[in-house]
């Protein structure tokens, strides 16, 4: 054998097969893979960097309409000029503009905080100086916002203000803890001295709110006064000393009555302690679970973050680590201290779980080959493969993933393909030495080469079907980018190996089988391949009839293609984005009428959480009234974050793990959720069951967002569609932005009355305000505490009910008379001042909602709708239905659909043109090697027949088909066609033998069946082990039944094609 017989693959397979730089690549591949497990962090879900700002910009007492006007779309305006932007929100309120800003997925943060801080800053002089219109105040939000590790500490005996203390206290202890990036706590009370105002006691020593404020600030004011040089030294002096607790706010003197000093203590009560309630956490369990004796109490919860790029395991173990040792000092007896979230263990858990199931498939793979080919070419293969995905885990590490589902997924799918090319070698050297009695030195070399050149193309070819998807944009296209990027990584190591290390190991483990009687064992397989491809093929070549056979079979396989396809039009395969996972945790989010007390939303949630105590798989349940729960990822995109009002209500529902229960999280949330939104009709309330979603978040899975040119118009039509919505038995979670009526007091200054006492209108503003909200006057300084403690001025709850009380308030007039605000003021009955919202420039309302029916899929509830407001009025108006992008024309009524549509729509789309560039690359690829460009066609004609396996094999497991699916599909279009390439190289060289066209596309397909059914098999292999997983199941069931059915198809088609082709043409004779 000489250089010129043996081909690039050839060449090296000699070069490396006794080279002893071989085994020392290989160990060293074997020792970056190991450094890689260890270094690289684990995360469940891929870390997709999306940024999103806030903009808060005070304009205290202003209406709507001002802050509409004035603040909030001079601000958007100068906003939406920021690059990367993808969209700009924004929601007026009474005194406050809260502007929204979204950035395109992949922007890094810090670019974003500069781009955005800047835009703010330099648009300063928006608003004149006097206007009253406050400083923006920016809070950027990002991924690594999103809390790790949720501790929830409760007691059955210690007070809600005495859990915070401890929980304050254990903040400081965590952050110690090496990746931490910040450590927080939710739902602790506020802490203040509060001095509660008795106004008749005020009234009866001639004193005003006003004189207890400027008493308070005078007393606390210090200052370093400066230095005293006396006897040679320079000694500072102090002036004054800070009030340091309640006893001495107690005895400051406000002012002289009939000669004696009136104290503090005299007007008011003073109190150190927790303030008026404008929050609630709790923590439950059902009964006979372990927790509190009464089934609820009291609680506070720590919120832990990690630093980008840190290994969100490590940090939760070693917080958990220090809580422990922090029992009995820290943390004092009675107070319980439970985990509620560690997204570390969850992700040690997933990332153990698929770590064995890549070992299993891997096992199964070397079983198959043992099975088929011999326990020395098993060995060969396994270590083949083991290299290969110890490179890929370096090279994963390298390009900057994380071990995560996604990835970890990524190489469960790819064993099969990465096993392909030590498969299609090492089969080749069997077959080889099967059919001669060279030496084995010499068989590898030219084995190799046979088949080195098509397995090239064919890596390729694969490589071509999955890299374009790795320029999927949007939310969908960083989640999923590990898959494209790993398989296309993984397959090109995998063909190094093939070429490098597998004809090593073939030399030194398949020596001692050189002289073996394989010819004997090979030679009756081949000889029954044959005779059956013999058999089948025939009637297909006859001269006479066998054309009108082909077309006949040709026509039936378009037949089956359109059949199948047309599974998806009838419903029998279910269209979605992703399905949902089998998580431990799930989210009730309650919002209140407007005008609903905290109370109120405390009362709904212990009823929802009296509800849930009947479902056996729940574990424990937190309740957040007035501030939100720790967010998620899906609470990071809803901006859950912002939900502080008294009316907003969190319950955060832990299950058991998935281990010991049947039900999946998503049944489950399917079958609390009919129960939960009858307490929440009964209260009026807008109950929504919030489930950690799949992959990407959106607002809602189902959105209408409605423009036009009347704000009222679309608050009535927004109303009109979500009873629409409500029609439809199917939908569900359904709500609105536009606010409940509501009532509101105006109080009305009588301005001449007022001025001709000296009273100002500021004056009684503030009064009031006090009264009300309270007024810091100045701040506690005690040494110890890490949070400022306010002195809050504040009159007794009663009398804040009471309007006759408010108005009894005095305020000292311009010659020194207290007069009550009752003698100058009016109150007038006014409606709730609704918010106003806009997106990118345009004023709108939103419908929300989500699909519970039969097909649980967003996308038939949505369409469902789109279908009667094609022909039906909301609210009286016809409305235009865009489905991409914002009207253009706001002059008339619309609606812009959005949610998991908009999600899918660009995944699928962008997916198809991965899809499209795959497809054109790999016939230029086919084109390049063939020098023909009909032979590529032939060779890709099997593509459209993987239809015929997955559409059907999704309607026989009843899965759906997602996004997962279509990946799937993409990878199937490189897999089919490495076979088709395989065995139309065999026909080439056949024919180039001087054998006859219909012998050889026999032989061909007897001689290429058993490598290509290995590596199907391989594939397929691949596939069982993720087929149990909910997310990536249409994946498995597309690699599966697309293999196995394309596969068969294949062996027969694409040789008949050939035929077809040149012996129609009489090309070859």
């Amino acid at each position: 054998m000489t250089d010129v017989r043996l081909g690039f693959s050839g060449r090296i397979a000699r070069a490396f097969q006794q080279h002893p730089l071989t085994p020392i690549l290989a160990l060293t591949a074997l020792l970056l893979g190991i450094a890689a497990m260890l270094i690289t962090p684990r995360e469940e879900e891929p870390q997709i960097d999306v940024t999103m700002a806030n903009v808060s910009v005070p304009f205290p007492g202003a209406d709507v309409a001002d802050v509409e006007n004035l603040v909030a779309v001079p601000l958007e305006q100068v906003l939406s000029g920021i690059d990367g932007l993808k969209h700009v929100y924004s929601v007026s309120r009474p005194g406050m503009a809260l502007l929204t800003v979204e950035y395109q997925v992949g922007v890094p943060r810090q670019t974003a905080l500069v781009r955005l801080y800047n835009q703010v800053m330099q648009n300063r002089n928006l608003w004149p100086a006097d206007l009253g219109v406050g400083q923006p105040l920016v809070r950027a939000m990002g991924i690594d916002d999103v809390p790790v590790m949720a501790l929830t500490l409760w007691s059955d005996s210690t007070s809600p203000v005495d859990l915070a203390a401890v929980a304050h206290t254990l903040e400081t202890d965590l952050k110690h803890v090496s990746g931490t990036r910040d450590v927080y706590t939710i739902g602790a009370p506020d802490r203040a001295v509060i001095v509660e105002l008795d106004a008749a006691k005020l009234a009866a020593y001639g004193l005003a709110l006003d004189d207890v404020d400027r008493t308070l600030k005078a007393a606390n004011f210090v200052q370093q006064a400066g230095d005293r040089v006396a006897a040679d030294r320079d000694v500072p002096v102090t002036a004054g000393t800070y009030l340091a607790d309640a006893d001495e706010i107690s005895q400051l003197v406000i002012g002289l009555a009939h000669g004696q000093p009136v104290f503090v203590s005299d007007v008011a009560h003073v109190t150190r302690g927790a303030d008026l309630p404008n929050r609630y956490a709790w923590f439950g369990t059902p009964p006979g679970k372990a927790g509190p004796a009464t089934g609820m109490a009291p609680a506070v919860t720590i919120a832990i973050t990690k630093k980008s790029g840190t290994n969100a395991a490590d940090i939760t173990q070693a917080v958990a680590a220090r809580v422990a040792s922090l029992q009995g000092v820290s943390i004092p007896s009675g107070v319980h201290v439970t985990v509620t979230r560690d997204y570390g263990q969850t992700s040690t858990a997933k990332a153990d779980l698929l770590i064995h199931k890549l070992l299993f498939a891997t096992l199964s793979v070397v079983l198959l080959v043992l099975a088929t080919l011999g326990w020395r070419e098993a060995i060969v293969v396994g270590v083949a493969v083991i290299i290969t995905l110890m490179l890929t885990l370096f090279a994963s590490w390298a390009m900057g993933f994380t071990i995560n589902r996604v990835s970890l997924f990524a190489l469960i799918f790819s064993i099969g393909i990465l096993v392909d090319d030590a498969i299609v070698v090492v089969e080749n050297i069997h077959r080889h030495m099967a059919l001669g009695a060279r030496s084995l030195r010499e068989a590898i070399p030219e084995a190799v080469s046979e088949v080195g050149g098509p397995t090239i193309l064919a890596t390729f070819t694969v490589i071509a079907a999955l890299l374009p998807m790795a320029f999927v944009s949007g939310l969908m296209g960083p989640y999923m980018r590990p898959i494209p990027i790993n398989a296309s990584a993984g397959m090109l190591l995998s063909l190094a190996v093939a070429l490098v290390v597998t004809p090593w190991l073939s030399l030194k483990l398949l020596r001692h089988a050189q002289h073996a009687p394989v010819q004997e064992g090979g030679a009756p397989r081949v000889s029954r391949l044959s005779r059956l491809f013999h058999r089948l093929m025939t009637p297909f070549l006859d001269p006479g009839r066998g054309r009108r056979r082909r077309r006949l079979l040709f026509a039936g396989m378009g037949a089956l293609v359109v059949l199948a396809a047309s599974l998806v039009v009838f419903r029998a395969v279910i269209l979605k984005m992703l399905p949902f996972d089998n998580k431990s945790e799930f989210q009730v989010v309650v919002d209140m009428p407007e005008g609903s007390t905290l109370q109120a939303t405390n009362r709904v949630l212990a009823e929802l959480a009296r509800a849930l105590d009947r479902v056996p798989e729940v574990l424990n349940y937190q309740a957040y009234a007035g501030t939100a729960a720790p967010i998620n990822f899906n609470g990071l995109v809803r901006q859950y974050y912002l939900r502080s009002a008294p009316i907003d209500g969190d319950l955060q529902v832990n299950l058991v793990d998935k281990h010991e229960r049947k039900r999946q999280s998503h049944e489950i949330a399917l079958a609390v959720r009919p129960a939960l939104a009858k307490i929440g009709e009964r209260n009026g309330a807008s109950v929504k069951v919030v489930e950690v979603p799949p992959g990407p978040p959106v607002l809602a899975p189902i959105v209408a967002e409605i423009y036009g040119p009347d704000y009222a118009a679309l608050g009535r039509i927004a109303l009109g569609l979500a009873k629409e919505f409500r029609s439809d038995k199917d939908l569900v979670d359904i709500d609105t932005s536009v606010e409940a009526d509501s009532p509101r007091d105006v109080v009305v200054v009588d301005r001449t009355r007022a001025a001709r006492l000296g009273v100002s209108q500021e004056e009684i503003a503030r009064s009031l305000r006090a009264a009300l909200s309270g007024d810091d006057a100045t701040y506690l300084m005690d040494g110890r505490s890490k949070y400022a403690v306010p002195i809050r001025l504040r009159v007794a709850a009663g009398d804040q009910a009471a309007l006759e009380s408010l108005l009894a308030l005095r305020v000292r007039a311009q010659g020194g008379a207290l007069v009550p605000l009752s003698e100058i003021v009016q109150v007038r009955q006014a409606g709730w001042e609704k918010a106003i919202y806009h997106k990118d420039l345009l004023p709108y309302t939103y419908v929300t909602g989500d699909d519970a029916g039969r097909t649980d899929s967003p996308l038939y509830g949505m369409f469902a709708m789109v279908g009667k407001l094609r022909h039906d009025k909301i609210a009286g108006n016809p409305l235009e239905q865009n489905f991409i992008q914002q009207p253009n024309d706001a002059t008339g009524y619309s609606v812009k659909w959005d949610g998991e549509w908009t999600i899918t729509y660009e995944t699928f789309r962008d997916m198809g043109l991965a899809y499209s560039v795959g497809l054109v690359l790999i016939y230029l690829l086919v084109v390049g090697q063939f020098r023909s460009y009909v032979v590529p066609l032939i060779i890709m004609a099997p593509i459209p027949l993987t239809v015929i396996g997955v559409m059907p094999g999704h309607a026989l497991l009843g899965a759906q088909f997602t996004a997962t699916s279509m990946i799937g599909m993409i990878a199937l279009a490189g897999i089919i066609v490495r076979n088709s390439i395989l065995l139309i190289d065999f026909i080439d060289h056949a024919l180039a033998d001087g054998r006859p066209l219909a012998d050889a596309v026999i032989e061909a397909a007897a001689v290429r069946a058993k490598p290509i059914a290995l590596t199907a098999l391989a594939a397929m292999i691949g596939g069982f082990f993720i087929l149990d997983d909910p997310i990536f199941q249409g994946l498995a069931v597309s690699l599966i039944f697309g293999i196995l059915v394309s596969t068969v198809l294949t062996l027969l088609v694409i040789p008949l094609l050939y035929y077809s082709y040149f012996a129609s043409r009489a090309k070859i004779r």
